[in-house]
């Protein structure tokens, strides 16, 4: 299955920096995000389009994790020539994550 059977996603920019949440739809899906949504398969999941480190942190409150990621967005607005250079687009890439439900 993919991430986006058991969570969504917002997206945020500031520079050449994104702003990545996602947010389990259900409490008891929280410990797979935990387990399999980690800063190192993000990182490698978005492959060359981040250049920088991959910072995630923990809400466990409201069952999300956030993640920032340098070096993401072709120089930022005003120096990129990708077609979404405010990479809203991102959250539906990170929601293509592969997760494995029964190895939870």
């Amino acid at each position: 299955m993919q991430l986006r059977d058991i969570a969504h996603s917002r997206t945020g920019d500031k520079g050449n920096i994104s702003n990545v949440s996602v947010i389990a739809y259900h409490p008891e899906d929280w410990p797979l995000l935990i387990d399999q949504v980690t800063a190192e398969r993000v990182r490698a999941h978005f492959g060359t389009m981040i250049s920088g480190k991959v910072i995630r942190y923990e809400l466990p409150q409201i069952g999300a994790l956030n993640f920032v990621m340098h070096d993401a967005l072709g120089g930022g607005v005003t120096r990129s020539l990708a077609l979404d250079p405010h990479g809203k687009c991102l959250s539906s890439l990170i929601l293509s994550l592969p997760i494995n439900k029964a190895g939870a």
